[in-house]
């Protein structure tokens, strides 16, 4: 066991590239993963699980058919399965997501977007 305390700040300083989500740490069957995000993501679901985002520094818009929830630094919000959303940012926005360990970003959606699973930092 590591007794040292994970330093979003640092972790987010390793990379660069929007919409690449990378993995901070596990707990139980979860991962949690920070991303950096700017412009607009696709369309996709995830229908056998609920997604968290947390706004570390920015502004996220997510969009569903019927509305939009709009997540600012120091918030979060909890997208229910099965619900299609896609984020929107207009600036560099820095999140951290909470999903089940190997839940792919774009969900069955196959896109230019679609980052590599399981990427550590």
């Amino acid at each position: 066991m590591s007794f040292k305390a994970i330093n979003f700040e640092e972790k987010l300083a390793k990379f660069n590239e929007h919409w690449s989500p990378r993995v901070i740490a596990e707990m139980n069957d979860y991962q949690f993963k920070l991303v950096k995000v700017k412009g607009e993501f696709v369309w996709h679901d995830h229908p056998d699980t609920d997604e968290v985002f947390v706004v570390i520094e920015g502004t996220l818009d997510i969009e569903f058919r019927d509305g939009t929830v709009t997540i600012n630094t120091g918030e979060m919000f909890v997208v229910p399965k099965g619900k299609e959303h896609k984020p929107v940012a207009n600036s560099e926005c820095k999140v951290m997501i909470i999903e089940p360990k190997d839940v792919v970003n774009t969900g069955d959606r196959n896109s230019e977007l679609t980052a590599e699973n399981d990427v550590w930092i």
